[in-house]
């Protein structure tokens, strides 16, 4: 049986002193085979990845691991803690308002002087040099005076020095109602085919500030300044973010298929071996993140969301009726809002009080089969 190992680290002090600090578990022999990272609960409301790491880490306890997998519930111990009444907020830092998921460091200026130094090296050598560097880089950003290191930028960059010992990153997230979907870097996306997700976002080599951008950008942009220095590199390191369904909730049972897509995927990966994880046969559907559309409140009012998550709509059909009592005599208290493409309906705003303006629905528009 895998042993687990816990330790915890800290990533803030609250105003009476009091130290925060998050969860590392870690299973498997870190000396060899892939290093893999997966977090959870960046965002306050996200919880589901929580229930995902626990089936997680009963599973990896029988399997034969082939490396080592380092997972981090409660990722963001201030925004799982930042509560409106019933309502869990966490999405932005209540001080500066910044999204917590937009902290992260750019290491990508790294690429162009990296490349040129290793153009002639062996590409174990390149992994290891570049994965070192990006470590050493991470660890000067933890080291500088501590007034210099914002709150939410301390948090995400002690993740980032975590994250950046692996191969393999995945980031466990949820929309407000949504359905299960993926974000997948361009180059990777061979591999969403072994994840039990029916919709998968393939997104560019632009950084944004997010994990799995921190993660996957450094190494797909190192690629692309060896490929122009007439230097073809495997770009083997992978990040995603997993989009488990809808927040502020949890569910122990869907944990579970949540926990065997992501060993789909680190059975394809060979991190664990001889294992009967495999994909499920279902329809896959794919859209650039170009051609994923926010769609937002015409007026405001109360909305009955007419489009089911995950339903592929056609263009003229109802996406949402926007019900104004304040219109009655006038005859325009029931307002059916249309979608002018077909689509498929990924999530949609909480609330059924909006404001005109809010974003009611993210939608793929021109996606394709996977």
């Amino acid at each position: 049986m895998n042993q687990i190992a816990q330790t915890s680290i800290q990533v803030a002090e609250l105003a009476n002193g009091q130290a925060l600090s998050i969860p590392v578990f870690t299973v498997g022999d870190r000396n060899k085979g892939p290093k893999v990272y997966i977090q959870a609960n960046m965002h306050g409301a996200e919880v589901q990845g929580n229930a995902v790491i626990y089936a997680l880490l009963e599973k990896l306890k029988t399997v034969q691991l082939n490396g080592s997998i380092t997972l981090v519930p409660y990722a963001n111990p201030i925004g799982c803690n930042q509560k409106s009444g019933e309502f869990t907020l966490g999405r932005f830092d209540p001080i500066t308002g910044e999204n917590w998921n937009r902290l992260y460091h750019d290491h990508t200026h790294l690429v162009v002087d990296f490349a040129a130094k290793y153009v002639d090296a062996s590409e174990q050598v390149i992994r290891s040099e570049f994965k070192q560097l990006l470590i050493s880089k991470t660890d000067e950003i933890l080291a500088q005076p501590l007034h210099q290191l914002k709150t939410g930028k301390r948090i995400a960059v002690n993740l980032q020095r975590l994250a950046h010992e692996a191969d393999l990153v995945l980031d466990l997230h949820t929309g407000p109602i949504s359905s299960k979907h993926l974000y997948c870097p361009e180059y990777a996306q061979a591999s969403a085919k072994y994840f039990d997700i029916p919709h998968t976002l393939l997104i560019p080599n632009e950084f944004d500030g997010a994990m799995d951008e921190a993660c996957f950008c450094p190494w797909w942009q190192l690629s692309e300044a060896f490929s122009a220095l007439g230097r073809e590199i495997t770009t083997t390191n992978e990040a995603f973010t997993v989009e488990l369904g809808s927040q502020e909730h949890i569910d122990l049972s869907e944990a579970q298929q949540d926990a065997d897509s992501l060993l789909s995927y680190l059975t394809h990966k060979e991190v664990i071996l001889d294992s009967t994880y495999q994909p499920k046969p279902i329809q896959r559907y794919a859209c650039y993140l170009q051609d994923y559309v926010a769609f937002y409140a015409p007026i405001g009012g109360m909305v009955e969301y007419q489009a089911a998550l995950g339903a592929h709509i056609k263009a003229g059909e109802t996406l949402v009726n926007i019900l104004r009592m304040d219109k009655y005599a006038q005859g325009e208290a029931l307002n059916p809002i249309t979608f002018d493409r077909d689509a498929i309906a990924i999530l949609h705003f909480a609330s059924a009080s909006v404001n005109q303006g809010t974003e009611l629905y993210k939608l793929f528009t021109n996606y394709f089969e996977l």
